[in-house]
């Protein structure tokens, strides 16, 4: 069994810096595309950014310039640095992992989730 751990989120104070890790454990042979989505309340689930195996990125653009996805293949871990925090960031941020083979089959996995919240 394939689990997404997530880390990193808290409260700021806008202006600041958070960084979410989000790393798989378990079975895992290889991942494919990783992304961090976030879901404020009353509105949908939004990708912010997304990283593909040879490492290109994708951003909202939203947080270009401000956020930087990473991800370090031999840990099996996803980054996303924060920086210059706005209000408007504030959501519940969750990781999901593409085509993780464990083996025996290719499933997305999600992570539970972790809370950002910025204070103007």
């Amino acid at each position: 069994q394939v689990q997404l751990v997530e880390s990193g989120g808290g409260l700021v104070q806008a202006g600041g810096s958070l960084r979410l890790s989000c790393a798989a454990s378990g079975r895992v042979f290889s991942i494919g595309a990783m992304g961090w989505y976030r879901q404020a309340p009353g509105k949908q689930r939004e990708l912010v950014a997304y990283i593909s195996s040879g490492g290109r990125t994708n951003y909202v653009d939203s947080v270009k310039g401000r956020f930087t996805i990473s991800r370090d293949n031999a840990k099996n871990t996803v980054y996303l640095q924060m920086n210059s925090l706005k209000p408007e960031d504030t959501a519940v941020y969750y990781c999901n992992a593409d085509r993780v083979y464990d083996g025996i089959s290719y499933v997305d996995y999600w992570g539970q989730g972790t809370q950002v919240t910025v204070s103007s």
